[in-house]
């Protein structure tokens, strides 16, 4: 028809990404107090930076790790110890794959399909590999590399041998 759109419902709107902080906040580091080393979280080490530095005389730092010790404190007396959001999410007996990618552990290769292959994100597999005990051995090693998303992006152990 004259003056109509080919195309009346538009482009598809683009996906909203946001940066996955609770994934990187929550990753594991190593610091070094008093020559002890210890794990904590990422969160908790660059509020520990923040606050060293503002111990240290810079005033900015001072402020902003202030200001984010004060938003934890009204977060934590606000919600007093209780969840703010419950999500559902029922899964078939034994299958975990269709929680990895809302949780942002892993991403489905084929999004139309119910039951396409997961790739696991690189995050997840640097932090499954620091709670390792023991080294994995070669096919363990292959497997992996396979089931990872961007292979090329994970910081691989120094023991690690099968690398993509």
């Amino acid at each position: 028809m004259k003056g109509q759109s080919g195309n009346p419902v538009g482009r598809p709107r683009g996906r909203h990404r946001e940066a996955p902080y609770e994934a990187v906040l929550g990753q594991m580091a190593i610091i070094r107090e008093g020559g002890i080393e210890r794990s904590v979280t990422a969160a908790e080490a660059f509020l520990l930076q923040l606050t060293k530095l503002g111990l240290e005389g810079d005033s900015s730092a001072a402020r902003a790790s202030l200001t984010l010790i004060e938003e934890f404190k009204e977060r934590r007396m606000t919600r007093q110890g209780l969840p703010s959001v419950i999500t559902r999410k029922i899964l078939a007996p034994g299958s975990v794959t269709s929680a990895l990618e809302p949780l942002r552990m892993a991403k489905k290769l084929d999004p139309y399909r119910e039951t396409a292959r997961m790739a696991l994100e690189p995050w997840l597999i640097e932090a499954a590999l620091a709670r390792l005990s023991e080294k994995l051995s070669p096919a363990d090693q292959r497997t992996i590399v396979k089931a990872a998303r961007t292979p090329h992006k994970v910081r691989w152990p120094d023991w690690w041998n099968e690398h993509p």
